[in-house]
């Protein structure tokens, strides 16, 4: 099995950074597509961001030109930078990884994001 371990959020005032980051452990073989989700009080979750293994990325449009993501295979770990927060930031982030040989994804525990007005 894998794990993935997340590190990294906290309360930020609006217009602040935050840097989240995903490790993962276990039987791994590889890793392909690494995300980052989030899920706000009373919302359901929602795909932030996304890297494939050769690099390639894609954003929610609410996040395009704040948020960066980006891996180290070496490392296998994911990491969201977050700038120029906003309230409606404020959400339970995870992280997600599709690992070689498996059939499912594997989730992170969750960071809170608090983002104050």
């Amino acid at each position: 099995q894998v794990q993935l371990v997340e590190s990294g959020g906290g309360l930020v005032q609006a217009g602040g950074s935050l840097r989240l980051s995903c490790a993962a452990s276990g039987r791994i073989f590889g890793i392909d597509t690494m995300y980052w989700y989030r899920q706000a009080p009373g919302k359901q979750r929602e795909l932030v961001a996304a890297i494939t293994a050769s690099g390639s990325t894609t954003y929610v449009d609410s996040v395009k030109g704040r948020f960066t993501i980006s891996r180290d295979n070496a490392k296998i770990t994911v990491y969201l930078q977050m700038n120029s927060l906003i309230p409606e930031d404020t959400a339970v982030y995870y992280c997600s990884m599709h690992a070689l040989g498996y059939s499912q994804n594997f989730w992170g525990q969750g960071s809170q994001v608090t983002v104050s007005s």
